[in-house]
């Protein structure tokens, strides 16, 4: 069994021949990962050492103590997060030596096309459709809310393979090279300005067979993988206390006493207190991945961000008065990452709405909770058994 101080060892042994002052960025960060240093949990020769999760703070430590680069996860995240985990638990050895060490470099940036305009929070109604021919699969529809499709190599991707089975039966799950020429991506202008969002638009875009993870007709169940660890990404970073929004807001009750209320005290108290449980869940949860894939706690943790969030960002507009409203650019942007603590309160505020919506809205995960975390019984489904193309649209 690999150990902390095996890692430390490793770790030094790292640094040493590939000095983090001397050595290129990318180089280093190939270099860790063929040393098994990049996620210790991963099987060895992708990455890891199949050493237990929680080990992985024993490298950070070393390698940020060192001043080692990282490989800005705020910009690979989907692939991190999502793509990644799916990867390793339904693709065959060639599709993990092929994707996971340039998806954990950064090289290529991926995402995720699921959501569609008419399958939002039903995403097993998804129309986009997939057809064989031969070893191959062509595929047609348009996929809509898609972070960083205009940096991305790759994307993972839910279609419609057969209309004759029941929506959650029918849907097959692939990696979709996205240079290829039937993918249009054109930019979804957000309430921010902004455009980090996407439409996708998918015209004849041919598919290998080889690119298809899972059964043909199991792609339902390999994307319960992607969304189960998509929301332990969302809602479950690791933070120190006061990180996050809710240190933004505390330091401006810091700074300005002379807007201090009675009212927004008690609040801000409240949110305080709601987000450091928050926190400290998110280390249970984590504690739980050690021993295992995700499993639908991660929905709770998605909806108190999002409602935190959310209550945080309306609190420091309301603090800050006039001051609040300011906004420093409504420019057309199409940014690599969001950032959510280093601009304007007016900007968190405005971001902060897209939470409830994105990595699954916040009805849905009420639902998921409800059902697979409490054990209720589930709403009455008309469609469950009936043929996608049968069913009203």
């Amino acid at each position: 069994m690999t150990d902390a101080e095996d890692l430390r060892r490793r770790t030094a042994e790292l640094l040493a021949a590939h000095p983090p002052a001397t050595t290129d960025r990318l180089d280093f960060l190939r270099a860790r990962f063929d040393a098994g240093l990049a996620w210790v949990h991963f099987p060895e020769g992708l990455g890891g050492l199949d050493a237990p999760r929680a080990l992985q703070a024993v490298v950070d430590a070393e390698l940020d103590a060192a001043g080692a680069p990282g490989n800005d996860p705020g910009r690979i995240g989907i692939g991190l997060g999502m793509a990644a985990p799916t990867i390793l638990r339904f693709g065959t050895d060639e599709q993990k030596q092929r994707f996971l060490r340039p998806l954990w470099t950064g090289e290529e940036v991926w995402c995720q096309l699921f959501s569609e305009p008419g399958a939002g929070s039903d995403l097993a109604a998804l129309a986009t459709r997939a057809v064989r021919d031969g070893d191959r699969w062509v595929v047609d529809g348009q996929k809509v809310w898609t972070s960083s499709a205009h940096l991305a190599r790759w994307a993972i991707l839910i279609a419609r393979t057969d209309p004759d089975l029941p929506k959650h039966r029918g849907i097959s799950y692939f990696v979709c090279d996205m240079t290829d020429p039937g993918v249009e991506v054109r930019p979804l202008r957000q309430i921010t300005g902004e455009a980090e969002f996407n439409e996708v638009f998918l015209t004849g875009v041919t598919l290998p067979d080889a690119h298809r993870l899972g059964e043909v007709g199991e792609g339902w169940r390999v994307a319960q993988t992607t969304l189960m660890n998509e929301r332990v990404a969302i809602g479950g970073a690791r933070m120190p206390r006061e990180g996050g929004m809710i240190g933004v807001a505390a330091d401006d009750w810091r700074t300005h006493p002379e807007l201090r209320t009675h009212d927004l005290h008690q609040r801000l108290l409240k949110l305080w207190v709601e987000s450091e449980v928050a926190r400290l869940t998110g280390e249970r949860l984590r504690q739980q991945l050690t021993k295992g894939q995700p499993g639908p706690e991660g929905s709770g943790m998605k909806l108190a961000f999002a409602r935190l969030a959310q209550e945080i960002s309306g609190w420091e507009v309301e603090f800050l008065a006039e001051d609040g409203l300011t906004y420093d650019d409504w420019t057309l942007r199409r940014p690599e990452g969001v950032d959510f603590t280093g601009r304007q309160a007016g900007y968190r505020y405005l971001r902060a709405k897209g939470n409830s919506i994105e990595g699954g809205t916040s009805e849905v995960l009420l639902n998921i909770v409800a059902e697979r975390v409490l054990g209720l019984p589930p709403e009455p489904r008309t469609d469950k058994d009936v043929a996608w193309k049968d069913l009203p649209r």
